[in-house]
């Protein structure tokens, strides 16, 4: 009886060469961009948790048990960190900006100060006025957010950034709505709205960099390129 061996093919069983990895494209920061993915993120928490609390923890019928304090140090506690990082991008931005991109933005920076005095003493005013000091406790959190969104406003038109000026103008419509909600749907409404409209804007945020990053990346490539010369 004859047996018959079949030699293996070498390339059978041979290790597959795995597909080289394609690496995600650097996303990078336009020159004088402001970058704002992680003020606007910090900046939903800090109005969804501190608001979001205040909320549940005040009224007639409070859902939650807890100090008047606790709310407001929460949110207080994103908010700074959110104004810090908001800075440090407008900052940013200002590297090899013109004269007048820095000029612009420090004015606007000037902005936030006189606009939150300014704030402060229409409030104290109004509550020293009426004698009812519980209107600061419905002011102050519907007219910070107006602060806000004008700013947000005028920083969008200055930075041709329409998310930015879109940003503000929501949120300066919610601070003016959340009036008519005082004081039970108050803090809910900014919560949900003004926290949610941070939250969009985080995400679309993102998306504007990688875009305003690919086609800077393109025009970089184009002037890169060598010009064909003719023989």
């Amino acid at each position: 009886m004859t047996t018959s061996t079949s030699r293996r093919n070498p390339t059978m069983n041979a290790p597959t060469m795995n597909a080289p990895a394609v690496s995600a494209p650097v996303v990078t920061v336009p020159p004088g961009e402001v970058d704002s993915r992680a003020a606007y993120t910090v900046f939903a928490l800090a109005y969804v948790i501190g608001h979001g609390l205040a909320a549940l923890s005040k009224g007639t019928e409070p859902l939650l048990d807890l100090p008047g304090w606790l709310p407001a140090t929460l949110f207080g506690a994103g908010v700074v960190p959110a104004l810090t990082l908001a800075v440090r991008a407008g900052i940013r931005s200002q590297k090899g900006a013109s004269e007048s991109r820095r000029n612009a933005e420090k004015l606007l920076g000037a902005a936030w100060c006189t606009g939150f005095t300014a704030l402060f003493l229409a409030i104290t005013g109004l509550a020293r006025a009426t004698g009812i000091s519980e209107l600061q406790n419905v002011l102050w959190p519907a007219g910070s957010v107006l602060i806000v969104g004008l700013i947000s406003i005028a920083e969008g038109t200055a930075r041709r950034n329409t998310l930015h000026y879109t940003l503000g103008s929501w949120l300066a419509i919610v601070a003016a709505t959340a009036l008519f909600f005082a004081p039970a749907g108050l803090y809910a409404t900014l919560a949900i709205a003004a926290g949610g409209g941070y939250a969009v804007a985080a995400v679309l945020e993102r998306r504007r960099i990688t875009a305003l990053s690919a086609t800077d990346a393109n025009l970089t490539q184009r002037t890169a390129d060598p010009v064909p010369t003719l023989n």
